[in-house]
C-alpha cells in the first residue's frame, strides 16, 4: 500500500529514487553497527549515534545528484527530456559538482538527523520494553519509539531542510533567471537571507507537514526493518537447524 501511494502522489520516478537510497542506507548501518561494537567491545547508545551519523553521510554523497533530480522534477515538473538539458547546462557551468548542489545543506540536515533518530530510537526503545515488562521489543513499542525519535529529529533539523530545498531547485535556475545565478547561496547567508526575510518563522516553515510525513515514515520504517530482520534471523536459525 504505501509503494502504490507514493507511485500515486509522486509518480515512479519518486520510488525508483526512494529504494535504492533506502538500501544504502541501511545496509551500511547494519555493517558499521556490527563493527564498531566488535571494534570497540561495547554495545552503548554512542554507537548507534555514530553508526547512523557514518551511514546517513555515506548515502547521502552516494544518492545526492538522484535526490537533486527528484527535487528539480517536482519542482519544475520537467520532462526526462528537459532535465537532459537542464542537467547538461549544470554540468557546462558549474562542472560535474554542480549536480551535488545542496549536498552541504543535505549533510548538515540528515547526519544530525539520522545520529539523532537512532540515539533516541534507542533510549525510547529500552525505556518503553522497562515501562511495559517486556524483554525484547514488540511491533509497537518500535513503532511509537520510531515515531517519537524521528519527530524531534526532524524539528531540530527542519532548518537545514528549507535550506537544502531552496539550494536544490537552483539547479538550471541561470536558465530561465541569468540575475539570479550569480546570488551567494552559501548554507549560512541562504540562512541568514530566510531569517531576514521571514524572521526566524521562516526557518521552520513547513513544521507540521514535515512532522506529519517524518513521524509515521520513520515508524513504518524501523518497524518493518526490525520486523524483517527478526524474521529473517528466526529463518536462518532454523535451517541451520536442520542442516545440523
Amino acid at each position: 500500500d504505501a509503494f502504490v501511494k507514493i507511485t500515486r502522489h509522486e509518480g515512479i520516478r519518486s520510488l525508483v529514487m526512494a529504494v535504492p537510497a533506502t538500501v544504502i542506507y541501511f545496509t551500511i548501518y547494519d555493517q558499521l553497527r556490527g563493527h564498531l561494537q566488535v571494534w570497540t567491545g561495547s554495545r552503548g547508545h554512542h554507537i548507534p549515534l555514530v553508526a547512523g551519523a557514518l551511514a546517513r553521510l555515506g548515502a547521502v554523497t552516494v544518492i545526492s545528484p538522484l535526490e537533486l533530480i527528484r527535487t528539480k522534477m517536482q519542482s519544475q515538473q520537467l520532462s526526462y527530456k528537459e532535465l537532459g538539458v537542464c542537467i547538461q547546462s549544470a554540468v557546462a557551468q558549474g562542472g560535474w559538482l554542480s549536480l551535488w548542489r545542496g549536498w552541504g545543506p543535505t549533510v548538515l540536515r540528515d547526519v544530525p538527523f539520522s545520529a539523532l533518530y537512532w540515539f533516541n530510537y534507542e533510549l525510547v526503545r529500552d525505556w518503553l520494553c522497562r515501562q511495559t515488562g517486556q524483554d525484547e521489543a514488540t511491533f509497537m513499542i518500535t513503532f511509537s519509539s520510531g515515531a517519537i525519535s524521528g519527530t524531534v529529529a526532524a524539528v531540530l533539523t527542519l532548518p537545514f531542510d528549507v535550506v537544502k530545498t531552496q539550494r536544490q531547485v537552483e539547479l538550471g535556475g541561470s536558465e530561465v533567471h541569468p540575475v539570479t545565478a550569480s546570488k551567494p547561496s552559501s548554507t549560512w547567508m541562504l540562512m541568514q537571507r530566510i531569517r531576514a526575510e521571514s524572521g526566524t518563522r521562516g526557518l521552520f516553515a513547513g513544521f507540521l507537514p514535515r512532522v506529519i510525513k517524518v513521524a509515521p515514515a520513520c515508524a513504518i520504517m524501523i518497524s518493518t526493518y526490525e520486523f524483517g530482520k527478526t524474521f529473517f534471523q528466526k529463518l536462518n536459525q532454523e535451517r541451520r537447524l536442520r542442516g545440523l
